[in-house]
């Protein structure tokens, strides 16, 4: 569970030419700050700044009192969310959320319990052992999102996640991602076109 926050300072992003305009914000744990503007306006490439993918231009990133300015992706302790779920296609749902605890060190028990936890949580407890091609787009997405923060990432970035699935599903998706991130207090900005969505989801907006 993160304890700290995101924050960005002047920053600004872009690859040879600025995007926009120096950005100031701060995230709080629980707390979802929502980015709404239209394609190519820059959304994309403040999550894969925020990351570590691409470079800043200027200013800095903080999670808490930690500068991410330099340090590579792997090690800035961040959860992704991308449009594509991006599941393992051989492994059941549990051991896709699994997957990632396990690699940084959990026990085998320690992560089969965790991620049995979150599959719960999701509502797709009692199906874990399916393969994630046998879910719908709605279940695959509960799936990513769990994954995302199994973790404990210091903070979650999730790039219209749920954009190709129908209104009822997309918004039930989103009213999940609210509450969970709420309850594990991660520092979260979700990047979207889609008013409706940041009026649902948004501590905070920055409309671009």
């Amino acid at each position: 569970m993160s304890d700290a926050g995101l924050r960005a300072h002047d920053l600004v992003i872009g690859y040879e030419t600025p995007l926009t305009e120096p950005l100031n914000f701060e995230v709080g744990p629980g707390e979802i700050l929502v980015v709404v503007g239209e394609s190519g306006c820059g959304k994309s490439t403040l999550l894969s700044t925020l990351a570590g993918v691409t470079a800043a231009l200027k200013g800095e990133i903080y999670s808490g009192d930690r500068c991410l300015n330099g340090v590579p992706i792997h090690k800035r302790n961040i959860g992704l969310v991308f449009q594509d779920p991006l599941l393992f296609p051989h492994l059941s749902l549990l051991d896709n959320i699994g997957y990632s605890l396990r690699a940084s060190g959990q026990s085998r028990d320690v992560a089969r319990a965790r991620s049995q936890e979150l599959l719960d949580w999701v509502g797709l407890g009692n199906i874990v052992n399916q393969k994630t091609w046998e879910l719908s787009g709605g279940q695959a997405g509960r799936v990513a999102l769990a994954r995302a923060i199994a973790a404990k990432p210091a903070v979650l970035l999730l790039d219209e996640p749920y954009s190709a699935l129908d209104s009822p599903t997309r918004m039930r998706l989103l009213a999940d991602v609210k509450d969970l991130v709420s309850l594990e207090k991660i520092p979260t900005i979700h990047v979207t076109h889609d008013h409706g969505e940041a009026q649902l989801l948004a501590t905070a907006t920055l409309t671009w």
